[in-house]
């Protein structure tokens, strides 16, 4: 696996899919009316795949999932300016942006796992969630992530094919 860009924060990211092939999405607490994915840091020395578990969990409290692909590949995006600054000062660094592995999993387990306090490791990060179409996972999102999501989406999309995933939520 090649390094991230330099400059860039190492994260990965979480394409978490039921058996109808939705994609779980969550609305940001910190910036309102603001959808995702799960993701988060990649921890020094820690594996991307065991990172993207982590996190599932620490951000969803699911632990019933499982690694169906990955890209094989950084994928990255730049912080708009305000958001660099807030974050650089938050996190005490100067990163441009992230550079994000992310992971397919299929959650194999009841909704009632789902919570969005998490696994009580770290501060809530999400309001609410729902199963979505790929489609609205990407109109969702904020627009310097779109991109990334769009590219995420066709690297997965041969798991995403069924007619239920064309359904609208």
């Amino acid at each position: 696996m090649e390094a991230p860009p330099e400059g860039y924060r190492r994260n990965v990211g979480i394409c978490l899919i039921n058996p109808s092939n939705k994609i779980f999405a969550a609305s940001r607490l910190d910036v309102p009316g603001t959808w995702q994915m799960p993701q988060g840091g990649v921890d020094e020395g820690e594996n991307p795949r065991n990172a993207a578990i982590r996190e599932l969990r620490e951000e969803t409290g699911v632990t019933s999932a499982e690694v169906l692909a990955e890209v094989s590949y950084w994928l990255t995006y730049d912080f708009p300016l305000e958001v660099r600054e807030k974050i650089n000062r938050q996190w005490g660094s100067d990163w441009k942006g992230q550079a994000q592995k992310w992971f397919l999993l299929r959650f194999t387990g009841k909704e009632e796992e789902i919570n969005l306090l998490g696994d009580g490791t770290e501060k809530p990060e999400f309001g609410e969630w729902s199963w979505v179409t790929p489609q609205l996972v990407v109109e969702l999102a904020v627009d310097f992530k779109k991109p990334v999501y769009e590219e995420v989406l066709k690297a997965f999309s041969p798991y995403l094919q069924s007619d239920s995933s064309r359904q609208e939520l």
